[in-house]
Parts: structure tokens; C-alpha cells; sequence
């Protein structure tokens, strides 16, 4: 009987590797076409690095540039500025190709729980990268450059720039990913919301922790992705009780 059905399981998983193939070719055409966009014809990968450099050159002395120090730096870092714009434009439809791929295989309540999930998860971590990018930068670097001695000239270089950038953005990004994480255990049974209350006076001090370890040593800027971690863990602790009713199974009739 095994031998009977080997021969359906093993088509079955040739077309699930199919199916995958053309949810990943499909998203990879459009981050493709939208990097091309940015690049080619507007607004150019110069114009995107620019966007991101504002922060920075805003606290600068005036008159001051940054600097590069490699040979096809100028041409290498705006470029992966721009495909990292694309990805950001383009993840509603990666997501949108990722549920498509697991969707036939879910219970009707199962969709209503990975659904709200994957457009609030990239909703959050949007909104995480623009909080770092439009509040903590201009507070960051002001600090860092007023804080400089004035027997120096402080050029940044663009490679550094990109590198600290990228590290914050993604830490801001993932910190407003807390209510997720926490709805998301809730909803597993793998943890109660009694008990992420009782251990709130730790999730504190580790957000403090991680704040003095990812930003720098000031005290703005830590205090900017602490606090946000602490309100997002309460707000995750409100909503999981209602997301875990929306999503629960139908009883069965007997």
C-alpha cells in the first residue's frame, strides 16, 4: 500500500516545488522591475542615497560631504540602497506570493489568523524604519557631531553610513514587530498572557538592554527604542485576548 501511494506524494511534492518556484520567480520579476525603476529612470540611485544621507548631512557643519574611500564605492553603496528601496516597495506583493503558496493548505480560521499577520508584521516594520529614519537619526547625529571635538573635521564614510543605517533601521524594524511576536505565542499556546504580565519587569529591563547594546551610547536614542519596545509589548498583551478569539477553531457539533 506505502508503494501504491509513493508515486502521488512524490507528484504531489514536484508540484508544490513548481508551485514555490513560480510564487519566487514571480516576486523576484517585481522587486526586479521596481529596482530598475529607482534606478534607471526616477529617481535614480543617487537621489535615493541622497534620501537617506539627509539625516546625516542635516547635522553635518554646512558645507560639509561625506566621503568615499573605495574605488566603485560611489557607484556600489547607492545601489544597494536602491534594491533594498525595491524590496521595501515590492513586500506587499512578496508577501502577497507567500501567502498564495500556503494558503490552499490552511482551515478557513487558520486564514483569518496568518492573513492579519502578514500585512500587520510589514504594516509594523514599516512603520519601525520610518520612526528610526524621521525621529531618531536628527536626534543620533546631532548628538554624535555636537559631541565631536572642534580640532576635527567629521566626514562620514558612506559605506559606515550605510552599514550603522541598515543595523538601526532593522532594529527599529524588528522592535515594532513585538505585538506580533507576543500574539503569536499567545495564539500558539505557548505562552499565556497571565504569564507575559507577570514577567513584564523583565521584558523592561531587557528592552533597556538591548537598546544600550544595538544604538549608541546616548541616552535619547536608547531611550527611543526602549520605551517603544515597553509600549508595544503592552499593546500586544491588550490584543492578543481578541485576536485568539477571532481565530479560534469551530467547535465541533456532536
Amino acid at each position: 500500500m506505502a508503494d501504491d501511494n509513493a508515486p502521488g506524494m512524490q507528484e504531489t511534492f514536484i508540484s508544490h516545488l513548481i508551485e514555490l518556484r513560480t510564487r519566487l520567480v514571480r516576486a523576484s520579476a517585481v522587486v526586479l522591475v521596481v529596482f530598475i525603476v529607482l534606478f534607471a529612470v526616477w529617481p535614480g540611485a543617487a537621489a535615493v542615497y541622497d534620501f537617506l544621507a539627509q539625516p546625516m548631512m542635516n547635522a553635518l557643519p554646512e558645507g560639509s560631504k561625506m566621503i568615499a574611500t573605495g574605488v566603485i564605492t560611489p557607484f556600489m553603496v547607492p545601489m544597494k540602497v536602491t534594491m533594498m528601496l525595491a524590496l521595501m516597495i515590492s513586500l506587499p506583493w512578496v508577501l502577497y506570493q507567500a501567502w498564495a503558496f500556503v494558503a490552499p493548505g490552511l482551515y478557513m480560521h487558520e486564514k483569518r489568523l496568518v492573513a492579519p499577520l502578514i500585512i500587520s508584521s510589514s504594516a509594523l516594520f514599516v512603520l519601525g524604519v520610518a520612526f528610526c529614519y524621521y525621529f531618531v537619526f536628527g536626534t543620533v547625529f546631532k548628538f554624535i557631531n555636537e559631541f565631536a571635538p572642534k580640532s576635527i573635521s567629521v566626514a562620514p564614510d558612506i559605506e559606515n553610513y550605510l552599514d550603522f543605517v541598515l543595523t538601526m533601521c532593522l532594529a527599529f524594524g524588528l522592535t515594532f514587530e513585538v505585538p506580533v511576536v507576543v500574539i503569536v505565542l499567545v495564539r500558539m499556546g505557548l505562552v499565556t498572557v497571565e504569564k507575559l504580565k507577570s514577567i513584564r519587569p523583565y521584558v523592561i529591563v531587557g528592552a533597556f538592554v538591548i537598546a544600550a547594546v544595538v544604538t549608541p551610547p546616548d541616552v535619547m536614542s536608547q531611550l527611543f527604542l526602549a520605551i517603544p519596545l515597553c509600549l508595544l509589548y503592552e499593546i500586544g498583551l491588550l490584543l492578543a485576548p481578541f485576536f485568539q478569539k477571532a481565530t479560534q477553531a469551530p467547535e465541533e457539533v456532536i
